[in-house]
């Protein structure tokens, strides 16, 4: 699962857009399945979002939620493929992306009716 944050008057106008760019990079990186994009958007009032000096308005966080497993090159290339993707296709500047990827063993997802380490029907491989 992933959550997008960012200030509303920008991050609503790109949310189909980024939802796509995003999706890209977890399918070549990650060898996700197109039908596997769950994203979370969660545009917010610019009084509620503060965010580091040297941002603009475009300052947009990206949380990736993840199953553990994945190697720390493929995790070092998505977010790599993230920044270079997201500035040539939205136009947002790699200073105004924070991205943090958060992972969780097997056992504490829940989806289907089980938990993701009773899973064995997946279409994706969790270690690449």
């Amino acid at each position: 699962m992933i959550v997008i944050y960012g200030i509303k008057n920008r991050l609503n106008p790109i949310k189909a857009r980024l939802s796509d760019v995003i999706q890209h990079c977890m399918n070549q990186a990650l060898g996700l399945p197109e039908d596997k994009r769950s994203h979370r958007f969660i545009p917010m009032d610019k009084e509620d979002l503060y965010f580091p000096g040297g941002r603009s308005e475009a300052y947009t966080v990206i949380e990736i939620n993840m199953m553990k497993g994945r190697k720390e090159e493929t995790k070092k290339q998505l977010i790599k493929a993230l920044f270079r993707e997201i500035e040539t296709e939205i136009g947002i500047s790699p200073i105004d992306i924070e991205i943090i990827i958060k992972e969780q063993p097997a056992h504490c997802w829940g989806f289907r009716g089980m938990t993701g380490d009773e899973v064995k029907d997946l279409k994706y491989k969790v270690s690449v």
